[in-house]
């Protein structure tokens, strides 16, 4: 009993010193409102640039292939539009698809320090996350949204086009829907790959919840109870995330069978 007495004292202690003395949860409230703000901006990011990208590499899938040099030449010789736009298609292409290769190819953590400490050096820390963390997360959106619209049937392509809709309105109002609602579970897998992928924004000196546990870590010299807690918070925040991708998953399937 005394060993419980004694460890329950320890832990009020510990709680005392984690949280109260020199109001210390204001760390904590700081690191996760920094946490919720990289995560919604890099996944509004993420979603605008993944979508974009796989529209594109689908775009020029069906109506390429293209050749650069010979649509550039047939251009020059010609002076017919459509050459010049199968040469920017095929530019695009390879832009995208390297893009595609050095985001999904390098650690994340090394990309955000080239943004913090290279490229964006003298811009604000936070913004420069939301940067960083939202072109990485893009490049594995898109590649879930490009399977997502190679999923639908081309026939509802086809009948979009046979309806006088031009080929974005088809893509904006038929194709893309259906695709983003088929793949709803994986863009919830990444928006939670995102959330705990924040945890390494104290590299470019931003205070998040895990920069916010070492803040105070350094302070007490104990590990267990700041630890515990945002493992918690990073729990309760995936778990919340779960449950409004199950809600909005069944409200989508009601509308199916309606």
């Amino acid at each position: 009993m005394q060993v419980l007495l004694n460890w329950y004292h320890g832990l009020v202690k510990a709680i005392d010193s984690t949280f109260i003395v020199d109001g210390r949860y204001q760390i904590f409230l700081e690191g996760l409102g920094n946490t919720l703000i990289i995560t919604l901006g890099a996944l509004l990011l993420g979603v605008a640039v993944g979508v974009f990208v796989a529209i594109s590499k689908v775009y020029y899938y069906q109506t390429g292939p293209f050749y650069f040099w010979s649509s550039l030449g047939s251009f020059l010789r010609t002076g017919q539009l459509r050459y010049l736009h199968q040469a920017i298609l095929k530019l695009l292409d390879g832009l995208l698809s390297c893009y595609l290769t050095v985001f999904r190819g390098t650690p994340v953590v090394v990309q955000l320090m080239i943004w913090a400490f290279v490229v964006f050096s003298t811009t604000h820390e936070l913004l420069v996350a939301i940067i960083g963390f939202g072109i990485n997360s893009g490049a594995y959106v898109s590649e879930i949204v490009r399977a997502g619209i190679m999923a639908v049937d081309i026939g509802q392509t086809e009948a979009g086009r046979s309806l006088g809709l031009s080929a974005a309105r088809t893509m904006q109002c038929i194709v893309l829907p259906q695709a983003l609602k088929n793949v709803l579970p994986a863009l919830g897998n990444e928006g939670i790959a995102l959330i705990k992928e924040t945890s390494i924004v104290g590299y470019i000196a931003v205070i998040d919840l895990t920069k916010a546990a070492a803040l105070v870590r350094a302070r007490t010299f104990d590990a267990f109870v700041p630890l515990l807690f945002v493992a918690a918070v990073y729990l309760f925040m995936v778990m919340f995330l779960s449950f409004l991708l199950k809600k909005l998953e069944k409200r989508l399937q009601a509308s199916d069978r309606k």
